[in-house]
């Protein structure tokens, strides 16, 4: 009989596609398969021709991108020269993640299942969209998908004779022991920033601990956003770099939670792994408090995950139900309106199921609550006009939900607090490559459009080629008020004064009519057409990933058609052969 093994393979950007990826390990493990689930960039990627039955679960980021984790496997995968039947003994299915209110709705999951069928795999389903605009969220799809799914499993690797499938109720080993060390056994300092090995550069595993230089507020104090410009010491980068910051849970949040699931913060543990892969940046032996205040995200709101697992260990009869009907396919809705919409935090559900929330075992803490991901940033400044420092533009993240207490963003709320007039602060982050490139010839000019924060990445750029004494920069940049957040207002004026730079900006909030980027695009249609067409410009495009990109290419389409007199098929094929040859890039966040 057919060796039971299941690979289930994930490209998660937010944390969702994992999620789902480990949901569909935990059924596995429930049907007595042997499952590894991994981030496809983890995995090597040779073995595939190897494999005989794999799920991938893979979102989609940004204008129809891979997540981060999945972008080196993506590359292998369409290599040219990988024969058509390399796949030929693999049974697979596609699960894709993605919002339908994008243009590339689930782009790379109808990419990913029609590539492998190319190299020969077998489907064993059509590939799956969920979608998180449904009300229901993704599981809409997913629940009827997975059912189909394991008919298919079950039916190429049958239960073996004895066994059967173990029921939801009966809770599955954790996938890490947790063993307290003796009070009195000497404790190593165990911190989260060790110095990075000499010669090594920094990543995930390894961050570098950046002192905070300063820490300042560019918006006006009567504006609705905090937007900062924070100054780190930090080393090499390039323009269209990218900064990655693990942020860390409040002291406040940490003792609540603390004290909710009557744990000791100071007390000591050693975790063995019951599988492979022991988490990184969790030094050993480990203090509770390091647990909580550097790996467990519990200022996210909780997935149905979370409730299902919770309802395992609830000693209340009442607040078991409503666990159990908060992770059922109907309770979905419900779940919905007491977590999703009001962005409910995981520390605030705690609250609200106090009997269950003290009897959790510690050691099922890291399959509960996921860990805090590292946050990226745009860089916002060169090495060229600021030498052995990383600069980046940040917004606050606050709002009101109908909860009484404002909704804060982790990473940047942390950051925001931090002052480094105050002694010596330090952040851990790494550096690593973005996805715009800008083009290294000085005749090449550039046409940056940067609403609001989207503005970084050309600060950068801008600041890179003015220091090499490169003219040809032109910024369309977006706010809502001049006087309010027109950040690098002086910067800016300076460079135009100084003939580096030509600046159109638009203000929508102060005039009646609302006036965006793409509008300034169109009026100054004839010196955009001109520098695509005569001067071989570059085109760049960074904000926010929901309405701005799609306005911004159907302007640029129109400036195609008013000046270049092309149809509009033509100008559609035109702008999609400028993305094809790197002349147009993207890179947008939601």
């Amino acid at each position: 009989m057919a060796e039971r093994k299941l690979l289930v393979l994930f490209g998660s950007q937010t944390g969702t596609a994992q999620d789902t990826a480990e949901r569909i390990g935990r059924e596995a493990k429930r049907r007595h398969l042997q499952c590894t689930v991994e981030a496809l960039d983890s995995y090597d990627v040779a073995n595939l021709i190897n494999e005989l039955l794999v799920v991938f679960v893979c979102a989609t980021t940004g204008q129809g991108d891979p997540p981060d984790n999945m972008k080196l496997f993506w590359r292998f995968l369409f290599r040219k020269n990988l024969p058509s039947g390399a796949l030929c003994r693999l049974d697979y299915a596609v699960l894709g993640l993605g919002d339908s209110s994008y243009p590339k709705f689930n782009f790379i999951a109808k990419k990913l299942h029609k590539r492998v069928l190319q190299l020969g795999g077998n489907p064993l389903l059509p590939v799956a969209l969920g979608d998180d605009q449904h009300d229901l969220g993704p599981d809409a799809v997913i629940d009827p998908w997975l059912v189909a799914l394991w008919d298919k499993i079950l039916v190429l690797y049958p239960l073996p004779p004895g066994l059967e499938i173990i029921s939801p109720d009966v809770r599955l080993p954790p996938k890490y022991t947790l063993h307290y060390v003796a009070e009195d056994s000497p404790q190593p300092r165990g911190v989260l920033l060790q110095p990075t090995a000499p010669g090594a550069a920094p990543s995930e595993f390894c961050p570098f601990a950046a002192p905070v230089v300063s820490n300042q507020r560019l918006t006006a104090q009567s504006h609705f956003q905090d937007v900062r410009l924070i100054d780190f010491a930090g080393w090499d980068g390039v323009a269209g770099d990218v900064v990655m910051v693990q942020p860390q849970n409040c002291p406040e949040d940490v003792q609540q939670f603390c004290q909710l699931l009557c744990l000791d913060p100071d007390r000591h543990f050693l975790l063995k792994p019951t599988e492979p892969a022991l988490p990184a940046l969790l030094p050993q032996p480990c203090s509770i408090r390091h647990l909580v205040t550097h790996y467990l995200d519990i200022s996210c709101v909780p997935r149905r995950s979370f409730f299902q697992l919770l309802s395992c260990f609830s000693t209340s009869e009442l607040e078991r139900e409503k666990l159990q009907e908060f992770s059922s396919a109907q309770g979905q809705e419900e779940l919905y309106s007491y977590c999703n919409r009001p962005r409910r935090t995981t520390l605030e559900v705690m609250w609200d199921f106090p009997h269950t929330t003290c009897a959790i075992p510690p050691e099922y803490l890291l399959d509960l609550i996921p860990r805090i991901r590292p946050r990226a940033f745009s860089i916002a400044s060169s090495m060229l006009a600021h030498p052995d420092r990383i600069q980046i533009l940040m917004a606050v993240v606050q709002y009101k939900t109908w909860l009484s207490k404002p909704r804060r963003g982790l990473c940047s709320t942390w950051l925001a607090s931090l002052n480094p007039e105050q002694g010596d602060v330090r952040v851990p982050l790494w550096v690593k490559k973005g996805g715009l490139k800008f083009p290294p010839d000085p005749d090449i000019p550039v046409i940056m459009i940067g609403p609001g924060t989207g503005v970084a990445p050309f600060r950068a750029a801008i600041q890179e080629r003015v220091a090499q004494g490169w003219r040809g920069n032109c910024l369309f940049f977006g706010c809502r008020q001049k006087s309010k957040d027109f950040y690098c207002q002086a910067e800016w004026e300076e460079l135009v004064a100084k003939g580096f730079l030509t600046l159109f900006t638009a203000f929508s909030r102060d005039q009646e009519e609302k006036v965006y980027v793409q509008h300034r695009i169109l009026e100054n249609r004839r010196l955009v057409w001109e520098l695509l067409s005569s001067r071989n410009a570059h085109v760049y495009l960074a904000g926010n990933a929901k309405q701005m990109p799609v306005a911004v290419a159907e302007a640029l389409q129109s400036v195609l058609q008013l000046e270049g007199g092309l149809s509009p098929s033509e100008a559609e094929e035109y702008l999609a052969a400028l993305e094809r040859s790197q002349r147009f890039q993207s890179e947008t966040w939601s």
